[in-house]
């Protein structure tokens, strides 16, 4: 499973981003399958705009079954929210704090992201220890 952060989402679906090419080559390359979260979701349709083309595109891509959409539980929200305050030295936002808590509760280390700066800081939890976010 690999869990998709927001840049692909928008690369993907506005033809006119730098990334557009990129992203839709290693959209290509994957084969496990894709989930994102709320947070997410909420992030790319803002960027995007909601009336636009690639918003209607991003939807269709969902309801095809190109990509799950994870529901967090409560407590994947309250784990959200003590990332964002582990990472205060290096903010983190709620979107990227849900792609990570959403890793941890699915057993995944794979995040499909454009944003490296933040992800190669970031780690999941396993018990305890911390693994580092395996970029695709």
């Amino acid at each position: 499973m690999i869990v998709v952060d927001t840049g692909p989402l928008v690369a993907l679906f506005e033809p006119r981003d730098n990334l557009h090419a990129v992203c839709r080559e290693r959209l290509r390359a994957l084969r496990a399958p894709l989930i994102t979260t709320l947070p997410v979701l909420t992030e790319a349709f803002h960027i995007l705009s909601p009336e636009a083309q690639g918003s209607q595109q991003l939807r269709a891509f969902i309801e095809r079954g190109g990509m799950g959409v994870h529901f967090s539980a409560e407590a994947e929200l309250t784990r959200a929210f003590e990332l964002m305050e582990d990472y205060r030295d290096h903010p983190m936002d709620l979107a990227d704090a849900s792609v990570v808590a959403a890793a941890e509760a699915i057993g995944t280390r794979k995040v499909f992201t454009v944003d490296r700066n933040d992800f190669e800081t970031y780690r999941v939890r396993r018990g305890h220890r911390h693994y580092p976010i395996e970029i695709v």
